[in-house]
């Protein structure tokens, strides 16, 4: 004969068991209820997600294919003596990959100069999704006399760009870094040269 606590116990371990099995359901239901309330009370249709995995898929496919086409441009101040273009005019991208390309910059004048460029990105809707890893902007450029140099960029256009944007056009213009180039053309030991002196 079992003792009294015994039923009690058994009757607490049963309880437990209907409280977690009890639970269970509760959570399995809470996705056709949440279906029930955003489409009846709401007006909001929530998709299977097989077929919001088939829309993300075809959406993913067709950004995968898209194909846009990113210009170059390239010009100097007027109070800068240098040849500046880019190598290619334009090419054809594909959103979500890196892609390499090259400008041209040549010191004309007859002394060593420290130029900077400054990039612009057209439409300037596109500038949030155009990015560049690599760029001699991110720099001070120094040229001697009559020098000549390739200068790469390396950039991504992001896979969200907006689908009415089919041409970015990244145009650079390089101006005289008057400071940096004054200090090359100082002598050794003068006032610019010694002025971070103690």
């Amino acid at each position: 004969m079992s003792a009294p606590g015994d039923r009690r116990n058994g009757r607490g371990a049963a309880k437990m068991v209907g409280v977690a099995i009890a639970a269970f359901a509760f959570t399995f239901s809470l996705v056709p209820m949440y279906r029930i309330a955003c489409e009846k009370v709401f007006g909001i249709r929530v998709e299977q997600s097989a077929i919001g995995g088939d829309r993300t898929a075809a959406l993913e496919a067709r950004k995968s294919d898209r194909v846009i086409t990113v210009q170059f441009d390239g010009g100097v101040n007027s109070k800068l003596p240098w040849s500046f273009r880019p190598e290619q005019t334009s090419m054809q991208v594909r959103p979500g990959q890196q892609y390499d390309t090259m400008f041209y910059a040549r010191n004309d004048g007859e002394r060593a100069i420290v130029g900077n460029a400054v990039p612009s990105i057209a439409p300037a809707r596109a500038s949030g999704y155009f990015s560049k890893t690599e760029c001699f902007c991110f720099t001070a450029q120094t040229l001697a006399a009559g020098e000549a140099r390739d200068m790469p960029v390396r950039f991504i256009v992001a896979p969200d760009l907006p689908d009415n944007v089919n041409t970015i056009t990244l145009s650079y213009t390089f101006f005289k870094n008057n400071e940096l180039t004054a200090q090359l053309e100082a002598p050794s030991g003068s006032a610019v040269g010694s002025r971070a002196a103690p």
